[in-house]
This record gives C-alpha cells, sequence and structure tokens, in this order.
C-alpha cells in the first residue's frame, strides 16, 4: 500500500512506541507508557479486525488456580514460587479493575468451584493435602481462605457423577468483549493510536531506531513492545526464550430455561471449563487429550474436541437437560517449554521489549503483564 503525507504523518512519523498486539496486554502496555510519557506518541498495531489471540476469546473467568491445578503444578513450580505466582495473578487483576470499573468489565462476584469426578479421586485427596497450608500461606492475599472444601455437591445443580466439590469463593466472571471494547475506547481517550490489520513481520533494533517490517510497508520506532502472547515466537529468537501456542477450544449453547447453576467452574487440573452466561452455558477444554494437535496457531474448532465437550456437557454438567449449541470458537494462549506457565517479560535489546506467555491467565496478569513491558521500556 502507498501511504499519503498525511497518513504517515498522523500515524507513522515520530512514535516514540509501537505496540505489537492489540490485546489486554498490548493495550495496558500502552496505557501503562502513556501515563508515564504524556508527550509521547504511541501506537497499537493489531493484525486482525479483533485482538487476533484469546483476548476477544477467552471464557471470561476471573481465576489464580483450582487447587488440583496448583497440585499438578508443583511438578513444575516449588510451593513459594506456586504461591506468588496466586499472589501476581490476583494483584494483576485488581491493576485491570484500577482500569476500569466492574461496570466496564462486566463483572460479577460470582464464586468459582473446582469439581471431582470419581476418577479425580486421587487427585482430590492430593488436593486436600495442601488446602490447608495454602489457606494459611494466602490468607494475607485474599483476606479470607482461597478454598473451601463442600461437604455435598449441592442438588440444585442437577449434575452427575461429580463426588468431591471445592469452593473458590475470591472468582468471578467478566464480560470479555464489554472488557476489551470499554480498554481500546481508554486507550484512544488517552491519545493512543490504533491500527488493525497490520502484521508485523519482523522486528530489528538499528540502533537509533527500530526498523518494523509489515505487510504494508516498513516503519521506524523509537521502541516496541511485543505483545503477542502466543504468537509471540514468531518475532522472537530462541535465544529470548520458548513460546508455544495453545489453543482452547470452546461453545455457548442456546440460553435453557432453568438454568440450574450459576458461577465458574473447574474440572481436572483446569482442562475443563464451564460457566453461565446469563441462561446459557459455556464450556471450554480438552486440550490435554490431543496436545500435538492443539499446539497450533490455527483458530479453527475441530469436531474431536468439540464432540468431546458435548460429551461432558450431557454426562455431567446438564444430564436431566437437553441444549443447542449457539456458537463454538477458538483461542490461543501462550505457554514455556513443557507446558511451562512462567511469564515471559524482558528487555529483547536496547529498544524492544516482549510481555508474553501468559500461561493460560490472561485476565489475572494481562494488564500487569503490559505495566510491566512499559516499565522496563520506561526505565
Amino acid at each position: 500500500m502507498s501511504f499519503s503525507f498525511w497518513e504517515k504523518e498522523t500515524w507513522f512519523r515520530g512514535l516514540d512506541l509501537l505496540v505489537v498486539g492489540g490485546g489486554m496486554v498490548g493495550l495496558s502496555a500502552a496505557i501503562h507508557y502513556k501515563r508515564k510519557n504524556p508527550n509521547a506518541k504511541v501506537l497499537v498495531v493489531e493484525r486482525s479486525i479483533l485482538p487476533n489471540g484469546a483476548s476477544t476469546k477467552n471464557a471470561g473467568f476471573v481465576c489464580f488456580g483450582s487447587p488440583s491445578e496448583l497440585t499438578d503444578d508443583l511438578s513444575h513450580f516449588k510451593e513459594d514460587e506456586l504461591l506468588s505466582t496466586i499472589e501476581m495473578r490476583f494483584k494483576g487483576y485488581r491493576e485491570l479493575r484500577k482500569l476500569l470499573t466492574d461496570k466496564q468489565l462486566g463483572y460479577q462476584a460470582s464464586g468459582g468451584y473446582e469439581l471431582f469426578r470419581k476418577a479425580d479421586s486421587e487427585l482430590y485427596e492430593q488436593s486436600m493435602n495442601h488446602i490447608d497450608s495454602w489457606n494459611k500461606s494466602l490468607k494475607l492475599v485474599f483476606g479470607q481462605e482461597a478454598f473451601i472444601p463442600l461437604r455435598a455437591v449441592p442438588n440444585e445443580w442437577k449434575m452427575k457423577g461429580i463426588e468431591f466439590v471445592i469452593g473458590l469463593p475470591n472468582e468471578g466472571q467478566i464480560d470479555t468483549g464489554k472488557t476489551m471494547f470499554n480498554l481500546q475506547r481508554l486507550a484512544q481517550s488517552e491519545g493512543i493510536l490504533q491500527l488493525n490489520g497490520l502484521n508485523v513481520l519482523s522486528i530489528d533494533d538499528i540502533g537509533a531506531k527500530v526498523e518494523v517490517t509489515t505487510n504494508e510497508g516498513v516503519f521506524f520506532s523509537d521502541k516496541v513492545a511485543i505483545c503477542t502472547n502466543g504468537f509471540a515466537q514468531k518475532l522472537l529468537q530462541p535465544e529470548n526464550g520458548s513460546v508455544l501456542p495453545a489453543r482452547a477450544q470452546v461453545f455457548i449453547t442456546e440460553p435453557i430455561d432453568g438454568l440450574p447453576f450459576q458461577g465458574i467452574f473447574h474440572m481436572h487440573k483446569g482442562y475443563y471449563y464451564f460457566r453461565n452466561v446469563g441462561k446459557r452455558l459455556l464450556l471450554g477444554g480438552g486440550r490435554h487429550l490431543h496436545r500435538k494437535t492443539e499446539q497450533t496457531y490455527r483458530l479453527q474448532t475441530t469436531a474431536k474436541i468439540q464432540n468431546h465437550l458435548r460429551r461432558i456437557a450431557k454426562r455431567h454438567i446438564l444430564p436431566q437437560t437437553s441444549f443447542e449449541i449457539s456458537d463454538s470458537w477458538a483461542g490461543i494462549m501462550g505457554f514455556g517449554g513443557q507446558n511451562e506457565k512462567g511469564c515471559l517479560v524482558q528487555k529483547i535489546s536496547d529498544r524492544v521489549a516482549c510481555g508474553v506467555r501468559l500461561g493460560g491467565m490472561g485476565i489475572a496478569i494481562g494488564t500487569e503483564i503490559g505495566r510491566r513491558t512499559a516499565g522496563i521500556l520506561t526505565d
């Protein structure tokens, strides 16, 4: 494309910061950088019409780690590292609530639950072995207990095959679309430029400036922040750290009269998750069944996982209720090697930094990762 003088002057010339990725991390990085540098010219570019990863495709969970997921994470983290990670997630979500109001987020303090089937009995016992010590350590973070075992599965849920339940009172749900719409509006109100349909192909720190090659030509910026999470490996060198894509598939039903539960729910180490969206059921997960095929940049859903999720819904969640699928979709998360959930926030060169690899916890930590990325480039 040939840009006019006016287009170059308005959007591309004299850039102080170019943010690659228009999702939660990228917009947060831009906002925090602009607030520290009010006179800076900041441009956020996104390759798709909407943030093309997980920011507008996630399930809208405000969560910090269910007991069985945390138990599984102990194979990758030391316990003190794990507790610090939970604290970071909670503080990260508070950062999001500093930027947007609960109304703008569509936030509901619904609470959450982890469900254990008979096949998960051993996992339940392993999780219960840690709960007392975790509650003691996390009380200073949450101000109350993080995990509360329930005596029985509530009959009103009308679920089947669920043996045990642990309550997660600090969890809630947001409206993902409303959240990102209002985050975009906030960025615009603070003078941050935003362009969609601009795909960054390569980034080269040439000393005085950063050369950015895109599908529409070459541009220059004083600094660049890479905030593309699961897609970041395309712009990083191997020595910068690994970022592996992980596809997450979900579906949502048509409204169900008398939907018997509300809140957010986790099963089997967090690999299944569901919630109500008004009178609808939203259910996602199952990627652990096909890890290799789900380690992809492709945003299409697959019949194997979608059919499996339907069976989970019919067998355990709505065994007495018929339902129709309204929509299904996929998003791309970012993990490290060996399913590592540690975030990657670092300087790549004097003028380039990245804030990526959110490990499936984008709502909880996306804003905080953006703030940290902006801080690296401001210091």
